[in-house]
């Protein structure tokens, strides 16, 4: 079992902070396609595709910024916007450069954009989707036009490009040149090809985003009274540390926002022992002749924010059997040779239903649930030893923290397994029953 003992005041960050096991290949990539040239410039479509498994984009977006290589600047654009135009009055253009500035910040158009400032996949609100979850929602694209490159331009890519999504924590690599993007046309029966295409990859690690924790586990099982708790501090001690985030005691009306300050990302949390914006509950409920069933419970303690198109990844051998979840989406991934510690399943909200857990108030928490039904694998099926418990919970792409094994809940002293009556005997014990009746 894998667990991890980083507190959010370790300074030496965990192999899981900076590299993921369950999404090896996890990255966001960022294209540019020249597809035109011009007079002295080119007109480029730049892609940003999302390729982790379960870490998704959220609000308020992502930004894209990057250096230029010679003196280009950005004569329009559609389908994004340049969060500065910059000093634009040495250039003489019919019209004002969208942006003149050496290294440009770029962000994403909301859905209501207008037709004229749109363009094929825009205008997303900076908001990518899981690729696992939705892949048809995982990219967004804008197009700008570059100038002041002079006539028979010696185009070069662009440089230090960097990536908010929404906040830091990407890393991204060189962009390079690579073989030029094939699109197709007219109904798929005609192929285009970019002049030039350039990409960068762009990669997460929580500790270069310098933040502590964000959710933590407990645990709870039928054949048990115990229930293990989150660990204490697992995102943060109560004043015990000067960047520790502020809490609110249970019970007391959340704090009213401040419209000046709608740009700051810092938690409001409800006072805990584990200091947890979110917390993931695992309730082995009952053990079936040939299935388990287990309840999977997420709770916001989190006053400022709602969860929007959240997802929670389970690590669990249980999963490699079949597996329902009843209120939830759920899809299985690849476990990428970690198969030791059990399948990964994923699980997300019901579109207009449970996808958004809401912020906790005075009266109550935030929170979604469900059931979930998995057969048995009566070779290897045990509840002894914590083998019906996870080996590693994942919310919204972050590692959440596990307690130790030594907390789990334990069978009973003098019971190996618990093993249902098989269904003959129940049968039998119906008849004799019946029989004595009569």
């Amino acid at each position: 079992m894998v667990i991890s003992s980083r507190l959010p005041s370790d300074d030496v960050p965990a192999f899981s902070d900076c590299f993921d096991p369950l999404d090896p290949n996890g990255n966001i990539t960022v294209t540019f396609d020249i597809n035109q040239w011009t007079q002295d410039g080119y007109v480029a479509r730049v892609t940003i595709q999302n390729y982790y498994q379960y870490r998704h984009v959220d609000k308020s977006g992502w930004k894209l910024g990057w250096t230029w290589a010679y003196k280009e600047i950005i004569l329009s654009m559609s389908g994004a916007f340049a969060t500065k135009q910059g000093n634009c009055s040495s250039f003489k253009y019919p019209t004002t450069p969208h942006s003149c500035q050496k290294s440009p910040v770029i962000a994403d158009l909301m859905p209501d954009a207008l037709p004229e400032n749109r363009t094929d996949d825009c205008c997303k609100g900076g908001v990518l989707a899981a690729w696992a979850i939705n892949p048809s929602k995982s990219f967004s694209a804008f197009e700008m036009m570059v100038g002041n490159l002079g006539a028979n331009p010696n185009v070069k890519a662009p440089l230090n490009l960097t990536l908010m999504a929404p906040g830091p924590g990407y890393t991204c690599g060189l962009v390079e040149e690579t073989d030029p993007t094939v699109s197709c046309d007219v109904g798929g029966k005609r192929q285009l090809q970019a002049y030039k295409t350039w990409k960068s990859t762009c990669t997460y690690s929580s500790f270069v985003a310098n933040q502590a924790p964000v959710c933590c586990v407990s645990l709870s099982t039928f054949y048990s009274p115990k229930i293990t708790t989150c660990p204490t501090c697992s995102c943060g001690c109560r004043e015990a540390e000067t960047n520790a985030v502020s809490c609110i005691r249970e019970g007391d009306p959340a704090p009213k926002s401040d419209s000046s300050d709608d740009d700051d990302d810092t938690d409001i949390v409800q006072c805990t022992d584990h200091m947890c914006p979110v917390r993931v509950h695992w309730d082995v409920m009952k053990n079936y002749f040939t299935h388990w069933k287990v309840k999977l419970t997420i709770s916001s303690y989190n006053y400022k924010r709602n969860y929007t198109n959240w997802n929670v990844l389970v690590q669990h051998p249980g999963f490699n059997q079949n597996s329902k979840a009843y209120s939830f989406n759920s899809t299985m991934l690849p476990s990428f040779g970690v198969s030791v510690a059990g399948a990964v399943a994923l699980f997300w909200g019901i579109e207009y239903y449970n996808n958004e857990l809401v912020n906790a108030d005075k009266d109550q928490l935030g929170s979604v649930s469900t059931q979930i039904l998995l057969k048995k694998d009566l070779d290897s099926f045990t509840l002894g030893n914590g083998w019906a418990l996870p080996r590693r919970l994942y919310f919204n792409g972050e590692n959440c923290h596990m307690p130790p094994p030594d907390t789990f809940p334990m069978l009973p002293n003098g019971s190996s397994s618990l093993k249902p009556a098989h269904s003959f005997f129940i049968l039998l014990s119906y008849l004799i029953f019946k029989a004595l009746v009569n």
